[in-house]
């Protein structure tokens, strides 16, 4: 608490001093009138070229390297997903799930930028802005219609907030006295997934009013949405691994008489027995090459109902009191509800396989383990599966419902004073509050006793699958297993920052304006787990019995069973689904505890915590900056430098069980960390003509490792010696950055640039081993050998690793053909493009890989079309391969994505100057996130399908009214 109170003094005695200070410089000014502020002109965008304009317009005039995107009216972002346009900006790599641009894994903003992924920072507004559990806003959660635009810094100077050293992602909102006295828009909308085949709705709303007050004008807006979407994913996933096989033919030597195999089909040439292989060197390669590779091969089916609901407040308050003194209060609220109801049908196919036909295809030790053995990367095996079909195989069925809540808010509050021409002072207040509440459960059901069905596959994309056998259907044939409430996770997090911020300008010098500030923020993180598995939904909450004696056949509770969809990948893989599973909708409140009483499922408003899950972190830093920016040889270079120095204290919070008394005990375990980071910036911008720009940039920034890599929880096993402990010690990652680039300006809206960009990244986190005496537990005393010496853990813990590296070349271009020397036909008609290409390199271990998400190569182009009454987009995009969640040790455990494009359209229809009708299109050719075996480097990408996905096109109509200008 002391040093808390100590840093507040810290940093009121600080603001005072800088600003006392200022504003003595600035009545000791001598020069005469001021010269015209610098800062980037402000437009209202009502239309494409109006946007790209604006757009333009930053990106020409701020001396750091950004790349903007505009709406082009109030309520009107070019796509119906933010996610998916910052994909259109150079450099920046998304994801799509669900039919949507999203985060695969829920967290974050689901964007790489630059090749780094989970390394950027997210901002409303220039301040802080987050999903509680991380430090990065899940931009998904964004609604298009309260955003004015998206400013994403590559390389931000040093009076940015620091934490992303991929880069800044800032969303700018609306402010009233920005707007016409009076103005706004209301909109009504639908969208449409061809797969789901129901239109889902969307409302906004927005209205401005400013009014004359004395010397002064007062403003209020307020803006609300609601939308929803329900979309599709009809998805395989398939087992990697290297799942070697031995064919053992029924007609063969070895199977006939053999009472390891079923003897009831012995003398059978058409059928083989695929039996393990414990160690396939100690065959030889001529036995090798007749092993079969058997990954990817035994998918399931899965379909998923996505359905997301995002609902959004906004409202801002201006006082200008008169010319230079202005107080403001602003907040928004964005609640974001990812709902799923899934029914998987997991298959476990069975050794027997009738008309077994393989591919040839060399599975290495490369392939399998790095060659971990060294020597001569033998072929392991020699062909991999390709169709069969699995006779007496099995299921499962599982129903399941996942609600993910996301809940953030901002309130802030300021106010800005000019005291001089010469000097702007800011003092500004703002609260986040985030929480989020994960929750999903599930009912598994298994086949009623004796019961198998022939399940035939072939490989392809998809693979196609036939299933014979006993209806899966009919609730007669299934019987209920059990219920798991298997993630059921609280995040509750808050943030204050107080921020000060001071320009002086200064006349006839080459120093134009020093800029000034100081930061404190104070952000408390907190976790709870209520998850549980395994209650029993039998006749006497025991375990299902092999006879099934306690069973509960599905056709006794056929209200709480339903069939899956029956147009599974639109029949493209053959089987169409039909398949019964628990429903989705049975599992929702405290149902299916009120109808299996002796299941022992607790109530949902009293689930018991699980208290080692539980941790808390609290983060406080405090900041101060100064920037000088500059210009000489008669403004033909421009630029700025500047420092920002930061200090970093954290106290993070776990729950451990001790044993060092000789029982088991959970006790709290607490662990503090304090860091000073200096970070220089530098940006020069050359003018070679008044409209072709080089500019060089330099910067240090810094990420914060994440609330999880902190968590200083200790876990050991007592049998074998090993065990993992959280590092609340981990340093932020540090990255040097440098960037390049030219860029020509033809017009409002008419530019082409070349850019090329290198970042030192120092402090990757990987899991170290090391021996070591663990307080919280008795010493090791097993008799498994853990190579450490007597009484000591083998434990892993992440550490900071090497460094590593991100380098790559961006170019970007936009016009419209209105040029005089053009037909007049083409004046209505544009262009705008990018491509990135990126490499990346971090440490795991003693290899060198890729970040994860990352592509090679990126681009994307744009056709434009706009006049008086029409206006209309066509936009491709498209990405490399690239590593799905990271490098697995073993290649063949691996999943990644090849390279595909995405198309998307949209057409504006101005039916009067203040009503106009959209119509999109997303996703036309129907493309989604394949997953595959292996990884795109070292000669480790196959055409082994991991998981195959099939999402549907979403199709959108809006009308819009807007007023007011």
């Amino acid at each position: 608490m002391k040093s808390e109170v100590q840093s507040r003094l810290f940093l009121t005695a600080s603001t005072l001093a800088v600003a006392l200070g200022a504003f003595g410089a600035a009545h000791a000014q001598t020069a005469p009138a001021p010269a015209a502020e610098e800062a980037v002109e402000e437009v209202v965008v009502t239309g494409i070229r109006q946007s790209l304009q604006s757009a333009v317009q930053v990106k020409k005039n701020t001396m750091e390297v950004v790349d903007s995107i505009r709406a082009e009216d109030i309520g009107k972002l070019p796509d119906p997903n933010v996610a998916e346009t910052l994909t259109r900006i150079p450099g920046v790599q998304g994801y799509r799930y669900g039919g949507e641009g999203a985060s695969p894994v829920g967290a974050g903003s689901g964007l790489t930028i630059r090749g780094l992924s989970g390394q950027t920072a997210s901002q409303v507004d220039g301040r802080s802005y987050f999903t509680a559990g991380g430090s990065e806003f899940n931009i998904e959660a964004a609604i298009p219609g309260m955003i004015a635009g998206l400013d994403v810094y590559k390389n931000p100077s040093a009076e940015h907030i620091e934490g992303g050293i991929g880069g800044l992602v800032d969303i700018k909102t609306r402010r009233p006295l920005d707007l016409p006295k009076m103005s706004g828009s209301v909109a009504i909308s639908g969208r449409y997934n061809d797969m789901v085949k129901q239109m889902q709705p969307e409302y906004f709303g927005l209205v401005s009013h400013k009014w004359d007050v004395g010397d002064g004008e007062m403003g209020l807006l307020l803006g609300a949405n609601y939308q929803k979407s329900w979309n599709r994913s009809d998805n395989a996933p398939g087992p990697g691994g290297t799942n070697l096989r031995r064919v053992v033919r029924a007609d063969s030597a070895e199977y006939v008489g053999n009472s390891a195999y079923n003897q009831a089909y012995a003398g059978r040439s058409d059928v083989a027995f695929l039996a393990d292989v414990a160690n396939p060197l100690a065959l030889t390669s001529a036995e090798r090459a007749n092993l079969v590779n058997m990954a990817g091969v035994q998918i399931n089916v899965n379909e998923e109902d996505i359905q997301r609901t995002r609902k959004g407040f906004a409202g801002a308050f201006q006082w200008k009191v008169r010319p230079g003194l202005e107080f403001y209060v602003d907040g928004n609220y964005n609640a974001y509800l990812y709902h799923q109801g899934y029914r998987f049908l997991n298959g476990s196919d069975s050794r027997y396989v009738q008309g077994l036909a393989t591919t040839p295809f060399s599975t290495t030790e490369g392939l399998a383990n790095r060659n971990a053995n060294g020597g001569e990367d033998a072929v392991l095996a020699g062909q991999r599966f390709n169709s069969g079909t699995f006779l007496g195989s099995s299921f499962s069925s599982i129903g399941g419902d996942e609600h993910r809540l996301y809940k953030t808010w901002i309130l802030a509050g300021g106010a800005k004073w000019s005291p001089t021409d010469d000097l702007d002072l800011k003092a500004d207040l703002s609260y986040v509050k985030a929480d989020q509440h994960q929750d999903n459960r599930s009912v598994t059901m298994t086949p009623r006793a004796g019961l198998g069905w022939n399940v035939t596959r072939q490989v392809g994309t998809p693979q196609t699958l036939s299933i014979s056998g006993p209806d899966l259907s009919n609730p007669a044939n299934w019987v209920l297993l059990n219920y798991a409430n298997g993630t059921n996770n609280v995040y509750d997090d808050a943030g204050l920052a107080a921020q000060f911020d001071g320009k002086l300008r200064i006349n006839d010098s080459f120093i134009k304006a020093v800029k000034f500030g100081a930061r404190y923020y104070r952000k408390k993180s907190k976790f709870y787990n209520y998850s549980f598995s395994g209650k029993n939904l039998t006749t006497d909450g025991l375990a299902l019995t092999a006879s099934q004696s306690n069973g509960i056949l599905a056709s006794t509770v056929q209200d709480l069973v339903a069939g899956s969809h029956t147009n599974w990948f639109d029949g493209e893989a053959g089987y169409s689904g039909g398949f019964l599973t628990f429903s989705p909708d049975a599992l929702l409140g405290d149902n299916v505890r009120n109808r299996f009483a002796l299941a022992g499922i607790p109530a949902e408003d009293s689930l018991p915590e699980v208290l080692l899950s539980r941790r808390k972190a609290v983060e406080e830093t405090l900041a101060g900056y100064g920037v000088v920016d500059f210009a000489f040889l008669n403004d033909r270079i421009r630029g700025n430098a500047g420092v920002r120095v930061v200090r970093t204290n954290l106290d993070a919070e776990a729950r451990v069980t001790d044993t060092s008394g000789g029982t088991s005990v959970i006790v709290p375990n607490s662990q503090g960390n304090s860091y000073t980071d200096v970070l220089p910036t530098l940006n020069l911008t050359g003018y070679i003509q008044d409209d072709l720009l080089l500019r060089f940039g330099f910067g240090k920034g810094m990420t914060r490792p994440s609330v999880g890599d902190i968590n200083p929880t200790v876990t050991v096993n007592l049998t074998s010696g090993t065990g993992s402990q959280g590092n609340a010690n981990l340093q932020p990652l540090r990255a040097y950055s440098y960037d390049l680039s030219l860029e020509k300006y033809f017009g409002p809206t008419s530019y082409v640039s070349a850019a090329a960009f290198y970042k030192k990244v120092d402090g990757f986190p990987i899991g170290i081993e090391s021996c070591q005496t663990v307080a919280t537990s008795q010493p090791y005393s097993g008799v498994t050998p853990n190579n450490c010496p007597t009484g000591q853990f083998r434990i892993t813990q992440t550490q900071n690793a090497d460094p590593g590296f991100a380098k790559g070349v961006e170019l970007a271009a936009q016009t419209f053909f209105d040029y005089d020397f053009l037909p007049e036909v083409l004046h209505d008609f544009g262009v705008q493009g990018s491509y990135t290409w990126v490499k990346t390199e971090l440490p795991l271990g003693a290899m060198k890989v890729r970040q994860p998400f990352q592509s090679d190569q990126n681009w994307s182009l744009a056709g434009l079309y706009e006049n008086k009454k029409v206006s209309a987009r066509l936009v491709y995009t498209y990405r490399s391969d690239y590593v799905l969640f990271g490098i697995s040790p073993n290649p063949i455990d691996g999943r990644y994505l090849k390279g595909y494009g995405l198309l998307d359209a949209s057409v504006n229809l101005n039916l009067r100057d203040d009503l106009t009708l959209s119509l999109t299109a997303s996703n036309l050719t129907n493309k989604a996130p394949i997953r595959y075996v292996g990884e795109p480097d070292g000669g480790y990408d196959t055409d082994i399908l991991r998981q195959y996905f099939m999402n549907g096109r979403v199709y959108g109509i809006s009308l819009r009214y807007k007023f007011g200008g």
